[in-house]
Protein backbone atom coordinates (compact mmCIF):
# COMPACT_ATOMS: atom_id res chain seq x y z
CA UNK A 1 0.00 0.00 0.00
CA UNK A 2 1.03 3.45 -0.62
CA UNK A 3 2.46 4.84 2.50
CA UNK A 4 2.72 8.61 1.31
CA UNK A 5 -0.18 10.91 -0.05
CA UNK A 6 0.03 12.18 -3.62
CA UNK A 7 -2.47 15.20 -2.90
CA UNK A 8 0.37 16.60 -0.13
CA UNK A 9 1.77 19.37 -2.06
CA UNK A 10 5.10 18.40 -1.62
CA UNK A 11 5.04 14.81 -2.59
CA UNK A 12 2.52 15.93 -5.62
CA UNK A 13 5.74 18.35 -6.58
CA UNK A 14 8.15 15.27 -6.61
CA UNK A 15 5.80 13.14 -8.25
CA UNK A 16 4.76 14.93 -11.31
CA UNK A 17 7.18 17.86 -10.71
CA UNK A 18 11.04 15.74 -11.10
CA UNK A 19 12.59 15.28 -14.29
CA UNK A 20 12.60 11.65 -14.21
CA UNK A 21 9.05 11.64 -13.63
CA UNK A 22 8.32 14.05 -16.75
CA UNK A 23 6.70 11.23 -18.74
CA UNK A 24 3.69 10.89 -15.64
CA UNK A 25 2.92 14.63 -15.92
CA UNK A 26 2.71 14.50 -19.37
CA UNK A 27 0.16 11.70 -19.14
CA UNK A 28 -0.95 13.87 -16.41
CA UNK A 29 -1.81 16.90 -19.03
CA UNK A 30 -2.93 14.85 -21.70
CA UNK A 31 -5.41 13.60 -19.47
CA UNK A 32 -7.19 17.00 -18.78
CA UNK A 33 -6.98 18.72 -22.06
CA UNK A 34 -8.59 18.09 -24.94
CA UNK A 35 -7.71 15.74 -27.98
CA UNK A 36 -5.92 18.63 -30.07
CA UNK A 37 -3.86 19.59 -27.55
CA UNK A 38 -1.87 16.45 -26.60
CA UNK A 39 1.59 16.95 -25.18
CA UNK A 40 4.57 14.95 -26.58
CA UNK A 41 7.38 16.42 -24.36
CA UNK A 42 7.70 18.60 -21.62
CA UNK A 43 10.45 21.29 -20.68
CA UNK A 44 9.93 21.38 -16.69
CA UNK A 45 10.47 25.08 -15.84
CA UNK A 46 11.06 24.87 -11.90
CA UNK A 47 11.68 20.97 -11.90
CA UNK A 48 11.41 19.39 -7.98
CA UNK A 49 14.75 20.43 -6.20
CA UNK A 50 15.37 19.60 -2.40
CA UNK A 51 18.20 22.27 -1.89
CA UNK A 52 15.77 25.38 -3.45
CA UNK A 53 12.79 24.04 -1.27
CA UNK A 54 15.24 24.31 1.95
CA UNK A 55 16.45 27.59 0.82
CA UNK A 56 12.57 29.07 0.78
CA UNK A 57 13.18 29.43 -3.03
CA UNK A 58 9.98 27.11 -3.66
CA UNK A 59 7.38 28.28 -1.13
CA UNK A 60 5.07 27.82 -4.03
CA UNK A 61 5.09 23.79 -5.11
CA UNK A 62 3.40 24.52 -8.49
CA UNK A 63 4.35 23.23 -11.70
CA UNK A 64 5.28 24.81 -14.59
CA UNK A 65 5.92 23.37 -17.77
CA UNK A 66 6.19 24.11 -21.35
CA UNK A 67 5.39 22.33 -24.23
CA UNK A 68 6.95 21.12 -27.20
CA UNK A 69 4.50 23.13 -28.97
CA UNK A 70 4.98 26.30 -27.11
CA UNK A 71 1.90 26.21 -24.69
CA UNK A 72 2.66 26.55 -21.15
CA UNK A 73 1.08 24.65 -17.99
CA UNK A 74 0.71 25.85 -14.56
CA UNK A 75 -0.70 22.23 -12.59
CA UNK A 76 -1.31 22.34 -8.91
CA UNK A 77 -2.46 20.76 -6.32
CA UNK A 78 -4.54 22.13 -3.34
CA UNK A 79 -5.56 19.90 -0.27
CA UNK A 80 -6.90 22.56 1.87
CA UNK A 81 -10.31 24.07 1.38
CA UNK A 82 -9.88 27.42 -0.16
CA UNK A 83 -12.88 29.13 -1.57
CA UNK A 84 -11.12 31.57 -3.24
CA UNK A 85 -8.91 29.68 -5.10
CA UNK A 86 -10.69 30.92 -8.45
CA UNK A 87 -9.11 34.39 -7.70
CA UNK A 88 -5.61 32.56 -6.77
CA UNK A 89 -5.87 30.08 -10.11
CA UNK A 90 -6.53 33.35 -12.29
CA UNK A 91 -3.29 35.10 -10.50
CA UNK A 92 -1.25 32.19 -11.43
CA UNK A 93 -1.81 31.82 -14.53
CA UNK A 94 -1.73 35.80 -15.29
CA UNK A 95 1.79 35.20 -13.68
CA UNK A 96 3.18 32.75 -15.75
CA UNK A 97 2.26 34.51 -18.98
CA UNK A 98 3.92 38.05 -17.64
CA UNK A 99 6.96 35.47 -16.90
CA UNK A 100 6.84 34.93 -20.70
CA UNK A 101 7.65 37.94 -21.70
CA UNK A 102 11.54 39.13 -21.93
CA UNK A 103 13.22 42.37 -22.80
CA UNK A 104 12.89 42.74 -26.64
CA UNK A 105 9.84 40.53 -26.91
CA UNK A 106 6.37 41.15 -28.32
CA UNK A 107 3.26 40.59 -27.23
CA UNK A 108 2.27 38.66 -30.24
CA UNK A 109 5.17 36.11 -28.94
CA UNK A 110 2.70 35.02 -26.02
CA UNK A 111 1.61 31.50 -26.11
CA UNK A 112 -1.13 30.06 -24.72
CA UNK A 113 -1.08 29.35 -20.75
CA UNK A 114 -3.21 26.33 -19.42
CA UNK A 115 -3.93 26.43 -16.03
CA UNK A 116 -4.41 22.78 -14.24
CA UNK A 117 -5.92 22.73 -10.86
CA UNK A 118 -6.78 19.81 -8.59
CA UNK A 119 -8.62 20.28 -5.32
CA UNK A 120 -9.06 17.87 -2.55
CA UNK A 121 -12.84 19.87 -1.94
CA UNK A 122 -15.75 21.12 -3.36
CA UNK A 123 -15.41 24.20 -5.15
CA UNK A 124 -17.82 25.13 -7.87
CA UNK A 125 -21.51 24.97 -6.54
CA UNK A 126 -24.29 23.65 -7.52
CA UNK A 127 -21.97 21.49 -10.11
CA UNK A 128 -21.78 17.91 -10.48
CA UNK A 129 -19.05 17.40 -12.94
CA UNK A 130 -15.73 16.24 -11.47
CA UNK A 131 -13.79 18.09 -13.92
CA UNK A 132 -14.73 21.54 -15.79
CA UNK A 133 -12.75 23.49 -18.02
CA UNK A 134 -13.27 27.27 -18.36
CA UNK A 135 -12.48 29.54 -21.66
CA UNK A 136 -13.13 33.12 -22.95
CA UNK A 137 -16.06 33.27 -25.09
CA UNK A 138 -18.45 35.44 -26.82
CA UNK A 139 -21.33 36.33 -24.64
CA UNK A 140 -23.64 36.57 -27.53
CA UNK A 141 -22.32 33.78 -29.44
CA UNK A 142 -21.16 31.55 -26.74
CA UNK A 143 -17.83 31.10 -29.14
CA UNK A 144 -14.52 31.64 -28.33
CA UNK A 145 -14.04 32.94 -32.11
CA UNK A 146 -10.25 31.87 -31.82
CA UNK A 147 -9.58 35.29 -30.88
CA UNK A 148 -8.59 34.83 -26.93
CA UNK A 149 -7.53 31.42 -27.19
CA UNK A 150 -4.74 32.38 -24.72
CA UNK A 151 -6.72 31.59 -22.04
CA UNK A 152 -7.88 27.90 -20.75
CA UNK A 153 -8.44 26.98 -16.70
CA UNK A 154 -9.22 23.38 -15.43
CA UNK A 155 -10.52 22.53 -11.93
CA UNK A 156 -10.51 18.78 -11.17
CA UNK A 157 -12.72 18.58 -8.32
CA UNK A 158 -11.83 15.27 -6.35
CA UNK A 159 -14.37 14.92 -3.65
CA UNK A 160 -17.06 14.85 -6.32
CA UNK A 161 -15.28 11.96 -8.38
CA UNK A 162 -15.78 10.20 -5.61
CA UNK A 163 -19.06 10.67 -5.10
CA UNK A 164 -19.96 9.85 -8.72
CA UNK A 165 -18.69 6.55 -7.93
CA UNK A 166 -18.63 6.00 -12.02
CA UNK A 167 -16.60 2.88 -13.82
CA UNK A 168 -13.34 4.10 -14.14
CA UNK A 169 -13.30 4.44 -18.41
CA UNK A 170 -10.61 7.46 -19.07
CA UNK A 171 -7.16 8.68 -18.05
CA UNK A 172 -8.73 10.97 -16.11
CA UNK A 173 -10.70 8.71 -14.27
CA UNK A 174 -7.39 6.50 -13.77
CA UNK A 175 -5.59 9.33 -12.40
CA UNK A 176 -8.51 10.71 -10.18
CA UNK A 177 -8.43 7.16 -8.65
CA UNK A 178 -4.84 7.03 -7.94
CA UNK A 179 -4.39 10.36 -6.53
CA UNK A 180 -7.37 9.75 -3.95
CA UNK A 181 -6.81 5.96 -3.48
CA UNK A 182 -3.32 6.07 -3.26
CA UNK A 183 -3.38 4.03 0.32
CA UNK A 184 -5.46 1.20 -0.59
CA UNK A 185 -3.13 0.30 -4.10
CA UNK A 186 -0.92 -2.78 -4.33
CA UNK A 187 1.39 -2.71 -7.53
CA UNK A 188 1.50 -5.61 -6.83
CA UNK A 189 -2.31 -6.32 -7.08
CA UNK A 190 -3.41 -3.23 -9.23
CA UNK A 191 -7.04 -3.44 -9.89
CA UNK A 192 -8.32 -4.03 -13.40
CA UNK A 193 -8.56 -0.71 -14.52
CA UNK A 194 -5.35 0.51 -13.43
CA UNK A 195 -3.09 -2.45 -14.24
CA UNK A 196 -2.68 -1.90 -17.62
CA UNK A 197 -2.04 1.79 -17.34
CA UNK A 198 1.89 2.39 -17.77
CA UNK A 199 1.92 5.20 -15.98
CA UNK A 200 -0.13 4.37 -13.26
CA UNK A 201 1.58 1.84 -12.80
CA UNK A 202 4.77 4.16 -12.30
CA UNK A 203 3.31 6.13 -10.44
CA UNK A 204 2.16 3.62 -7.37
CA UNK A 205 5.51 1.99 -7.76
CA UNK A 206 7.06 5.71 -7.08
CA UNK A 207 4.97 6.70 -4.86
CA UNK A 208 6.72 4.68 -2.03
CA UNK A 209 10.37 4.88 -2.59
CA UNK A 210 10.27 8.53 -3.78
CA UNK A 211 11.59 10.38 -0.30
CA UNK A 212 14.90 9.61 1.26
CA UNK A 213 14.85 10.49 5.62
CA UNK A 214 15.33 13.96 5.29
CA UNK A 215 12.14 14.59 2.65
CA UNK A 216 9.99 12.28 4.34
CA UNK A 217 10.58 14.73 7.83
CA UNK A 218 9.76 17.25 5.09
CA UNK A 219 6.53 15.65 4.26
CA UNK A 220 5.80 14.73 7.61
CA UNK A 221 5.56 19.06 8.83
CA UNK A 222 3.63 19.75 5.41
CA UNK A 223 1.03 16.94 6.92
CA UNK A 224 0.86 18.72 10.45
CA UNK A 225 0.65 21.82 8.77
CA UNK A 226 -1.98 21.52 6.26
CA UNK A 227 -3.83 19.51 9.59
CA UNK A 228 -3.12 22.67 11.81
CA UNK A 229 -4.47 24.94 9.39
CA UNK A 230 -7.54 23.16 8.22
CA UNK A 231 -8.25 22.23 12.64
CA UNK A 232 -7.71 26.68 13.14
CA UNK A 233 -9.92 27.45 9.92
CA UNK A 234 -12.66 25.24 11.50
CA UNK A 235 -12.59 26.77 15.20
CA UNK A 236 -12.43 30.48 14.06
CA UNK A 237 -15.44 29.92 11.88
CA UNK A 238 -16.78 28.17 14.81
CA UNK A 239 -16.40 30.86 17.16
CA UNK A 240 -17.18 33.52 14.50
CA UNK A 241 -20.55 31.86 13.85
CA UNK A 242 -21.02 31.78 17.61
CA UNK A 243 -20.20 35.68 17.99
CA UNK A 244 -22.06 36.76 15.09
CA UNK A 245 -25.34 34.93 16.49
CA UNK A 246 -25.11 35.85 20.16
CA UNK A 247 -24.26 40.10 18.50
CA UNK A 248 -27.61 39.28 16.48
CA UNK A 249 -29.60 38.29 18.93
CA UNK A 250 -28.66 41.02 21.15
CA UNK A 251 -28.87 43.82 18.47
CA UNK A 252 -32.03 42.55 17.29
CA UNK A 253 -33.98 42.55 20.50
CA UNK A 254 -32.40 46.31 21.60
CA UNK A 255 -34.15 46.85 17.73
CA UNK A 256 -37.16 44.84 18.37
CA UNK A 257 -37.84 46.47 21.21
CA UNK A 258 -37.35 50.30 20.11
CA UNK A 259 -39.11 49.61 17.21
CA UNK A 260 -42.32 48.15 19.51
CA UNK A 261 -41.92 50.69 21.62
CA UNK A 262 -42.87 53.19 18.83
CA UNK A 263 -45.67 51.31 17.57
CA UNK A 264 -47.75 50.13 20.40
CA UNK A 265 -48.13 47.48 22.81
CA UNK A 266 -49.05 44.37 21.55
CA UNK A 267 -49.20 44.21 17.75
CA UNK A 268 -46.24 47.31 17.64
CA UNK A 269 -44.21 45.30 20.07
CA UNK A 270 -44.26 41.84 18.25
CA UNK A 271 -43.39 42.96 14.64
CA UNK A 272 -40.85 45.11 15.63
CA UNK A 273 -39.00 42.48 17.59
CA UNK A 274 -39.39 40.32 14.75
CA UNK A 275 -37.95 42.98 12.50
CA UNK A 276 -35.71 44.44 14.38
CA UNK A 277 -34.74 40.29 15.42
CA UNK A 278 -33.62 40.34 11.36
CA UNK A 279 -32.23 43.64 11.13
CA UNK A 280 -29.71 42.54 14.08
CA UNK A 281 -29.33 39.44 12.94
CA UNK A 282 -27.73 40.47 9.60
CA UNK A 283 -25.55 43.04 10.96
CA UNK A 284 -24.48 40.85 13.85
CA UNK A 285 -23.79 38.37 11.41
CA UNK A 286 -21.88 40.28 9.10
CA UNK A 287 -19.72 41.67 12.40
CA UNK A 288 -19.21 38.11 13.21
CA UNK A 289 -17.85 37.25 9.40
CA UNK A 290 -15.92 40.01 9.73
CA UNK A 291 -14.33 39.12 13.36
CA UNK A 292 -13.64 35.42 12.10
CA UNK A 293 -11.93 36.89 9.16
CA UNK A 294 -9.37 38.44 11.62
CA UNK A 295 -8.88 35.63 14.12
CA UNK A 296 -9.07 33.40 11.46
CA UNK A 297 -5.73 35.46 9.81
CA UNK A 298 -4.12 35.64 13.29
CA UNK A 299 -4.50 31.91 13.36
CA UNK A 300 -2.67 31.28 9.95
CA UNK A 301 0.42 33.91 10.85
CA UNK A 302 2.50 31.67 11.57
CA UNK A 303 2.30 28.68 9.04
CA UNK A 304 1.24 31.12 5.78
CA UNK A 305 3.10 34.35 3.91
CA UNK A 306 0.94 37.37 3.95
CA UNK A 307 -0.31 37.10 0.27
CA UNK A 308 -2.05 33.31 1.16
CA UNK A 309 -3.57 34.44 3.95
CA UNK A 310 -5.22 37.53 2.16
CA UNK A 311 -6.37 34.99 -0.44
CA UNK A 312 -7.78 32.76 2.37
CA UNK A 313 -9.35 35.28 4.57
CA UNK A 314 -10.24 37.82 2.13
CA UNK A 315 -8.54 40.77 4.04
CA UNK A 316 -6.55 43.52 2.47
CA UNK A 317 -2.65 42.84 2.84
CA UNK A 318 -2.67 46.09 4.58
CA UNK A 319 -5.02 44.50 7.15
CA UNK A 320 -2.55 41.47 7.19
CA UNK A 321 0.12 43.83 7.55
CA UNK A 322 -1.58 45.29 10.58
CA UNK A 323 -2.47 42.01 12.25
CA UNK A 324 1.20 41.17 11.96
CA UNK A 325 2.17 44.34 13.79
CA UNK A 326 -0.16 43.63 16.58
CA UNK A 327 0.19 40.10 17.04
Amino acid sequence: MCRINPRVDFAFKKLFGSEENKDLLISLINAIVSEDQQVVEVELKNPYNLAAYQAGKMSVLDIKARSEQGRWFNVEMQISEDYHFDKRAIYYWAKLVTEQLTEGMMFKELCKTISINILDFNFIPDGTEFHNCYKITNVTTHEDDNLHDMFELHYVELRKFLVLNRPVVTALDRWSTFLTKAHQLDKRALPESLKHDPAIIKAVASVDRMFDEEERLIYEVRMQAVAEVESKIVSALAKGFERGHEKGLEKGLEQGLEQGLEQGLEQGLEQGLERGRLAGLEEGVQKGKEQTKRELAIALLDVLDDATIAIKTGLSAEEIKALRRRK
